[in-house]
């Protein structure tokens, strides 16, 4: 089928311009003498010969070969191409996943971030009271120990002092006034 079309036109154009300059009075040789009679057969012998020994088939089937590879590698390309479809459609679903992941991470993390500071201002508060409470008790035993010394200072100046007048010194009065103004600069 593929070779008669080709082999009609072969046949056909030789006669059409030999029929077309045939009737051409100059021209007394026949017309499957003339040259390019000859030379058309010589070409048409030459592709018989040709075809006998396969090179039509050789050429078909290259061309077939290649049409199969060519479709071959079309079918490998949409192959491909729907894979790496499916690949995206995975990788986009998971940046979707991993953005939903972070975004859950960053809530817990800001929910963690607010207890761990309310807990460390309940921690600080505690610590400054605490603190506080110590400085108060230290202040107070400052204060009890500031008193029993005026109260010690002032019991050895009464004890001094009564000692001096039992003893009938005439310092008495000297010591005594002497005694009151040093309980009174020790009580301020």
């Amino acid at each position: 089928m593929k070779f008669s079309a080709l082999t009609l036109s072969l046949f056909a154009a030789p006669m059409a311009f030999a029929q077309e300059h045939g009737s051409e009075a100059e021209h007394a040789t026949p017309w499957f003498l003339e040259v390019t009679f000859v030379a058309f057969m010589a070409l048409l012998v030459f592709l018989a010969i040709a075809a006998k020994m396969g090179a039509f088939k050789a050429i078909t089937s290259a061309l077939d070969n290649r049409a199969t590879g060519i479709q071959t590698q079309i079918d490998e390309a949409k192959t491909l191409r729907d894979e790496a479809a499916k690949l995206m459609a995975d990788a986009e679903r998971k940046a979707k996943e991993a953005d939903a992941a972070a975004q859950d991470i960053i809530k817990r993390a800001k929910s963690d971030a607010e207890t761990m500071m309310k807990q460390a201002k309940a921690d600080l508060e505690a610590k400054v009271a605490r603190r506080e409470a110590q400085a108060e008790q230290r202040i107070a035993r400052a204060e009890a120990d500031a008193a029993s010394d005026v109260r010690r200072a002032a019991a050895d100046a009464a004890t001094k002092a009564a000692r001096d007048i039992l003893s009938g010194s005439s310092k008495t009065d000297d010591l005594f006034d002497k005694a009151l103004k040093e309980i009174d600069g020790r009580l301020n």
